[in-house]
């Protein structure tokens, strides 16, 4: 039986991983803020067929708890062989450049709390074990619509590449997941187009990904061929673009 921690559980990317796992019959540990939508994920997770649905409240900024709350899963589950971390918000690019103390805090929130996290895990995680992490194909380039946020998800990025290098020799695969755009309540607000993904079809891509301990993941694949365009654009011309 598969032992899953979920820590974001309440994104909708997240709950459609929990719902791809609970229908194998993986034992799953949920954490996220809110208490009264864990219980209502955790009830759904056990009709889908579940048999051990255990979850936490965890506010990520609050690194002082994230042993605790890890301590709790372990002991819960009797370990785990796998973590997905799916936490994170989508700031205002605006609101950030009037805010040092809002830049900062969406910055933590999207990028050190998950450092913290995975530090975290490194020191638990076993061999045969996996570390899956939400990261962003805005990571890969700065664009003025959502720097701040994508400067945070390159800093995960960075991290998680050293950290797999690092743990890849004891058995622990590291996989950073990039997706593009997902039709999740974050991204209410956009227009959706022909690049746009459903949470359900990037979740099944992250089961996929894992399973074939992979290092990156681009979600939907096509993302990969989109963002090495954009990533080559020379700088110079890529200033003049705008994204």
């Amino acid at each position: 039986m598969q032992k899953i921690l979920i820590i974001g559980a309440t994104s909708a990317i997240a709950e459609s991983v929990a719902r791809l796992y609970a229908a194998r019959g993986a034992a799953i540990y949920l954490a996220g803020r809110s208490a009264a939508r864990l219980d209502a994920i955790a009830a759904d997770l056990r009709v889908r067929g579940a048999p051990h649905v255990h979850s936490g409240v965890l506010d990520v900024n609050d690194v002082a708890s994230h042993g605790a709350l890890l301590d709790n899963a372990w002991v819960a589950l009797g370990g785990v062989d796998t973590v997905l971390i799916a936490h994170g918000t989508l700031p205002d690019q605006a609101a950030c450049d009037a805010s040092v103390d809002l830049s900062l805090q969406e910055f933590a929130t999207n990028g050190t709390s998950t450092i913290a996290l995975s530090a975290a895990l490194a020191q638990r995680l076993q061999s045969g074990t996996s570390l899956a992490v939400i990261s962003s194909v805005a990571g890969d380039r700065g664009r003025a619509s959502n720097y701040l946020y994508g400067s945070a998800k390159a800093a995960v990025t960075a991290y998680l590449s050293g950290l797999g290098q690092r743990l890849r020799p004891l058995g622990v695969n590291v996989l950073v997941i990039k997706p593009g755009f997902v039709d999740t309540p974050m991204t209410a607000a956009f227009k959706k187009g022909a690049l746009w993904a459903t949470p359900d079809k990037v979740a099944a891509g992250i089961l996929k990904a894992i399973g074939k301990r992979k290092a990156v993941a681009y979600l939907p694949g096509f993302w990969w061929a989109i963002m090495m365009i954009i990533k080559n654009i020379p700088e110079a011309v890529f200033r003049r673009i705008s994204l």
